[in-house]
């Protein structure tokens, strides 16, 4: 068994647009823009959606979209899941796994990122 919850969502939008980008989603959400320390591809809107981590991705592809992450306690299982779903694996980044879903959007597989609190009351289990 493993437990597995949507984590975020991100705004992948191409490097040379970011900043631009990054100012539109934050007015438009009412949510103020901040770069991640240590991790420059991202800019955090902070609550702009409440429960869910939202930020604008910096991307070295010239085709905007969204991608939503998928945090587990179990990578290869939840990836499994998916996978036996339909999905297609189509990198690797780090501990995550980059999937393309049927119908084409990426999401990503990751290591539990939230607290323990907000992972284990929101998180569902799969068998």
């Amino acid at each position: 068994m493993h437990r597995s919850r949507v984590f975020a969502l991100l705004i992948d939008t191409p490097a040379p647009e970011t900043a631009a980008a990054a100012a539109f989603w934050s007015a438009a959400l009412g949510a103020p823009a901040e770069p991640v320390p240590g991790e420059e591809q991202f800019t955090t809107l902070h609550e702009a959606i409440p429960g869910l981590v939202t930020a604008v991705q910096s991307i070295d592809d010239p085709n905007p979209r969204f991608h939503i992450d998928i945090e587990t306690d179990d990578v290869a299982a939840e990836t499994a899941r998916l996978l036996a779903l339909g999905a297609t694996q189509t990198a690797r980044w780090l501990e995550c796994r980059v999937l393309r879903a049927p119908g084409g959007h990426l999401l990503c597989v990751l290591p539990v990122h939230s607290t323990p609190e907000v992972f284990n009351t929101q998180a569902r289990t799969w068998s």
